[in-house]
């Protein structure tokens, strides 16, 4: 079955643009998994923009399905942040500082050496890791040398041909990426730009991805249908 992992950064957004404590980020995500979510990820950013490393540890104590810290492990603050919370995943994301949002996957040949001493510094410590890479077979081939137990296929390119009616040609690289990744016994993961619209279609086609991860379309979904029957409607998509 493919978890539902739902990114909670709009939430401290939200919180954030007035100050103070509303929305309760530690309550809200009691609620988002009781719900049915299936576990919670985190992108914190060096300018705490949304999720505040602080906001990192008082949830690890009260999350009871797992914890997905996503971040740049270029930022040693990130670095110490997961080795002090030991989080069920880390995904490392090749951001750059003061970024908007992730826009590209990590080039596994040219910086493999690299996320080969950075993700056995986080398997040491006992912490699954999954690399965000691009949907292109060479990139799923040298993530493979590098120890990771997961890649993260970076959905963008597949949600915009998608919204504009090319739905084969969307899925088409991502599927022989996922195939490449399976040859490879390398598990996987996706996310950015997935919603109720696309989820099931692109679930359908690679239906052995183990983790989809969903924070913004989620969010915005939420504020029309209400967050419980939102879970509940993304945890649908996923019973193809």
């Amino acid at each position: 079955m493919t978890k539902l992992s739902v990114n909670i950064n709009k939430l401290a957004t939200l919180r954030n643009a007035r100050g103070g404590n509303n929305p309760d980020l530690l309550k809200t995500t009691k609620l988002i998994e009781q719900f049915g979510a299936d576990g919670i990820t985190v992108h914190p950013r060096p300018d705490q923009r949304h999720i505040r490393y602080s906001d990192v540890s008082a949830l690890k104590k009260i999350i009871t399905t797992e914890l997905n810290i996503e971040g740049n492990c270029r930022e040693q603050q990130f670095v110490d942040l997961v080795l002090a919370t030991k989080p069920t995943q880390v995904t490392l994301v090749p951001d750059t500082i003061g970024q908007l949002t992730s826009d590209h996957g990590w080039d596994t040949v040219t910086h493999q050496e690299y996320l080969k001493k950075m993700v056995s510094i986080f398997k040491e410590q006992g912490i699954r890791v999954s690399l965000f890479v691009d949907p292109m077979e060479e990139m799923i081939r040298a993530a493979k040398e590098t120890g990771t137990d997961r890649v993260e296929l970076y959905t963008e390119q597949y949600a915009t041909l998608y919204q504009a009616g090319e739905k084969e040609k969307a899925i088409a690289p991502y599927y022989q990426a996922a195939l490449v990744a399976k040859e490879l016994a390398l598990s996987l993961n996706a996310g950015h730009d997935l919603d109720h619209n696309n989820l099931r279609y692109f679930h359908g086609q690679i239906p052995w991805i183990k983790e989809v991860s969903i924070g913004h379309a989620l969010v915005c979904d939420a504020l029309l249908w209400g967050l419980e029957n939102t879970i509940q409607l993304y945890k649908r998509e996923l019973q193809v």
